[in-house]
């Protein structure tokens, strides 16, 4: 009896030092489309926090305590994600990286400001994520009106006195996105054919692609998602179009592929240089691969976002929200997508955009020369 008594003393008192040991750990959270039509870029930030989160807590975590990953769904749903928003910051954890949306991000990050809540978004390029002045945000990829410039570049080279189109999905993102890109063709002197919406979410096309067709148009620039996106080349084909529909970042999922099969072939989008192909992800794109992932898109963004205020935490000492951000704007940190560092709005100061070009074997590579 007295052994038995013993026995449970002391499995009480393990209980009791794991929970204490829990107890300890900090938590940080990952908020994106886990579920939704955009779901795919939510796996990409999840595979790439739990993959920080691990290696961080193998190379000794945060001050002395390891790290514990919430992983929050917001459907790139606007009041979802302000919800979200709040729940994690009365939970107050400290950080969290997301959202992948424009249209989460933004009202996300006021809940985060008012909750003491550190966000840096890995994919969100709405310029004014940045621009209303709050404390708390960041991001570590571009924002629109320097991704717009780039696509209006290419267009203006390449496609000089040709017939242009420029749809958008009445998104944040999608949008923000068409309209910072017709505003750098129009400077550029070109001015489109056609500009049209429609609904993010629509799946019949015909309409809009019959006005293509009728106005003879050369090249669409489509500001939306790789799921419309993917429809509208369909249909396109389906009428007998060669249009060239170019993209943003949105369309760096090989779901892009998918839904268009081979006649994805020569879809053009722009996106930063591919991040697997730094020697600073080697290491990380090997642990990726051996656990049979591509680290495409965003996987390696929200890694860096991870790394970012991981490092800055160790320097400020603690996981205060705003003593990490006083840290971070004040640095310049090592990233698996290479150095970065801020300026004093949350926006990185060394942006590059590049143009990708699908094949018809579902893969992209870069333009190189940009074609710019």
């Amino acid at each position: 009896m007295k052994s038995l008594k013993l026995i449970g003393l002391a499995f009480g008192a393990s209980i009791a030092l794991s929970s204490a040991a829990f107890a300890q750990d900090v938590t940080i959270a990952v908020a994106g489309p886990m579920t939704g039509t955009e779901s795919a870029f939510g796996r990409q930030m999840k595979n790439g926090a739990e993959m920080a989160v691990a290696d961080i807590n193998a190379a000794g975590g945060i001050n002395g305590k390891k790290l514990a990953l919430n992983v929050e769904d917001d459907a790139c749903d606007p009041k979802q994600a302000r919800s979200i928003a709040e729940k994690i910051a009365g939970a107050k954890i400290p950080f969290v990286a997301g959202h992948y949306c424009s249209s989460s991000s933004i009202p996300a990050s006021e809940a985060y400001a008012d909750g003491n809540v550190l966000q840096i978004t890995p994919a969100s390029t709405n310029p004014l994520f940045t621009e209303r002045k709050l404390w708390n945000v960041a991001r570590v990829c571009g924002r629109d009106d320097q991704q717009g410039l780039i696509a209006a570049q290419y267009i203006a080279k390449n496609y000089k006195g040709k017939n242009i189109a420029i749809l958008n999905d009445k998104t944040t993102y999608g949008k923000g996105l068409a309209d910072e890109t017709k505003k750098a063709l129009n400077k550029a002197g070109i001015t489109e054919k056609m500009y049209e919406s429609y609904n993010k979410g629509d799946k019949d096309f015909n309409a809009i692609v019959s006005r293509l067709k009728r106005d003879n148009i050369d090249l669409v620039y489509v500001g939306g998602y790789h799921q419309e996106s993917g429809l509208i080349l369909r249909q396109m084909r389906d009428q007998g179009l060669k249009t060239v529909l170019m993209a943003g970042d949105a369309l760096a999922d090989k779901e892009y592929a998918s839904i268009t099969g081979p006649a994805g072939e020569g879809t053009l989008f722009t996106f930063g240089p591919d991040p697997r192909n730094k020697p600073t992800a080697k290491k990380i794109v090997d642990a990726f691969k051996a656990k049979n992932i591509d680290p495409e898109g965003y996987t390696l963004y929200t890694y860096a976002a991870m790394q970012v205020w991981s490092q800055a935490a160790k320097k400020a000492g603690t996981t205060d929200a705003k003593k990490v951000m006083e840290a971070m704007k004040a640095g310049k940190w090592d990233t698996v997508i290479g150095p970065i560092e801020y300026d004093a709005k949350g926006d990185i100061k060394q942006i590059d955009y590049v143009v990708y070009k699908w094949d018809a074997k579902g893969g992209y590579a870069e333009i190189k020369g940009n074609g710019t």
